[in-house]
């Protein structure tokens, strides 16, 4: 995989192309110590993207560079307002796979193609401490762009950029901004040099033909500002207002969390292939609950393709939380209560259960079947199979459904108070789980509209899908327990710490099912929304 940095930086608007470098005297920033000027270096950047910038309406920047201190591939993935994880790549003559890979979520099978070229004479100078650390690099950019594809624009002008030393304090970066200010220079209007070239460079529209003469020219201007005032309709409200507005909303933003996370899945982010496969948990759950609002004769054949997408993020990912919880177990044992090779039995036993692997997490990300599935929730975001009652107002139609979930979680932890220990309690508790995680899932959508009974309701599923998730977790653990144990017996090994961890498993268990009633009694008198 190619490198990584974190970049944090903040651009500012300079004087027009030609004028002078507009920097006031940074030493006075507090911190700084020294301005080292480091010359001018000349970039030549060439910015690559789909026909219809696909990335670029993402924040995402890819471009191959000449010049500087970093030359060759870099992609830019945005982390939040000023930072981006710049990803490096060394020069080719195309695009790099890796990059093309974490970009794959966002440009399916469209090709990419170069689309500005920007030319940058980038005057360098380095803020430094007392000892002579980086503390910043600001640097003033005077860039030309040339539209490669899309229009046969160009746009010149000057810029200011001010790059945080890695690791350092994103506190230093307002200081420097202060001083800024105070010189007159405000924050830049664009997001990137790519996004200022792109709608510099943009095609425009003809202007109206006018009359002849110097009345003609008059006439043109005055229809030319008239074209340009109608040409700028009011944009559209995007609040919600009916229950399929809520329940889009919800279904957009799994969508879009599914997408995004791609990359970090790609790239073996912590974290990242959890929350993905929660997204599409969410998704399939939304699905289901809200079937009165989306026609589920169109959304449950995209929710078995949903379920398929979870079970593969989660092939290693199951075995590695029960491995987890085996560690944990074995390493509160007292160390006289462990007898023969536990620890080496249990490694072995969870290296052979481990049927999954990232190259085939990646080659599922880079398949047909998922792309398809990205695609197909693209189409269902933009022209959504609403029912009848998704006209109605949220109150009513929203909150229904989340109260017949919630009857749902009820009758099921009914049944399962109702029976006596052992396995059909077991799964009984298992399935009220599974019904509270989409509960709770249910509320999210609902919270926008139903406000804080949604919300009340969010926390207390969470709380029963916890409790319930630790029964189910001492479920698994015995049953690999009873593995373990029956493999050190045939290999001639002392089995006495596996009983051991049994018991104090089981014991786990009893306590969650005798705590369940009063949780549950606590959740009944809060009721539904």
């Amino acid at each position: 995989m190619a490198d990584t940095k974190r970049e944090i930086e903040r651009k500012y608007e300079g004087p027009p192309a030609g004028g002078d470098a507009p920097l006031p005297d940074l030493t006075d920033v507090p911190g700084v110590s020294g301005v080292i000027d480091k010359g001018v270096a000349e970039l030549d950047a060439t910015y690559y993207d789909t026909a219809d910038q696909r990335l670029a309406t993402a924040s995402l920047t890819l471009r191959r560079r000449t010049g500087g201190h970093d030359a060759g591939w870099h992609l830019k993935l945005p982390v939040s307002e000023g930072v981006r994880d710049e990803i490096h790549a060394p020069l080719s003559d195309t695009v790099p796979e890796d990059l093309t890979a974490l970009v794959r979520s966002r440009i399916r099978e469209a090709e990419l193609v170069p689309v500005v070229r920007l030319l940058s004479a980038r005057d360098i100078r380095h803020l430094v401490d007392a000892s002579g650390t980086l503390l910043a690099e600001v640097s003033v950019d005077r860039v030309r762009a040339e539209r490669l594809s899309g229009g046969a624009g160009s746009a010149e002008w000057t810029e200011i950029e001010v790059e945080l030393a890695d690791d350092g304090d994103p506190a230093f970066l307002d200081k420097v901004e202060k001083k800024l200010r105070k010189a007159g220079i405000k924050r830049s209007a664009s997001a990137s040099k790519l996004a200022k070239a792109l709608d510099d460079t943009a095609p425009r529209r003809p202007e109206k033909a006018g009359k002849a003469g110097k009345a003609g020219k008059a006439d043109k201007v005055a229809d030319v500002s008239k074209a340009t005032t109608a040409a700028k309709p009011e944009p559209p409200d995007s609040t919600p207002h009916t229950a399929g507005d809520h329940i889009l909303t919800y279904v957009r933003d799994q969508r879009d969390a599914i997408v995004e996370l791609d990359p970090a899945v790609r790239r073996d982010v912590p974290d990242s292939v959890h929350r993905m496969r929660v997204a599409t948990r969410r998704l399939r759950s939304t699905f289901r609950s809200y079937g009165k609002i989306l026609d589920r004769t169109v959304t449950d054949p995209i929710g078995v393709e949903l379920k398929w997408l979870a079970a593969e993020l989660g092939v290693d990912r199951d075995q590695e939380v029960l491995t987890e919880h085996l560690t944990a177990a074995l390493d509160d044992l007292p160390s006289d209560l462990v007898t023969g090779p536990v620890q080496a039995r249990l490694d072995t036993w969870s290296g052979a259960r481990r049927s999954g692997s990232r190259q085939r997490l990646i080659a599922v990300l880079d398949g047909k079947r998922y792309l398809d599935l990205l695609t197909t929730l693209d189409t269902l975001v933009a022209g959504p199979p609403l029912q009848e009652a998704a006209s109605k107002k949220p109150e009513k139609v929203i909150a229904k459904a989340v109260r017949k979930d919630f009857k749902k979680v009820a009758d099921l932890v009914g049944e399962a108070l109702e029976l006596p220990p052992g396995s059909e309690r077991d799964l009984a508790m298992h399935d009220a789980r599974k019904k509270a995680k989409r509960t709770r899932y249910a509320a999210e959508a609902a919270t926008p509209a139903l406000g804080d009974p949604a919300a009340d309701l969010v926390k207390s599923m969470k709380s029963l899908q916890t409790l319930l998730g630790d029964h189910q977790d001492s479920v698994m653990v015995r049953e690999a327990l009873r593995e373990l144990a029956t493999e050190a017996h045939e290999a001639g090994e002392n089995a006495f710490t596996y009983g051991v961890l049994y018991g104090r498993a089981e014991q786990r268990a009893a306590a969650v099912e005798a705590a369940l009633p009063g949780e549950w009694e606590a959740i009944e008198d809060e009721g539904a929304v």
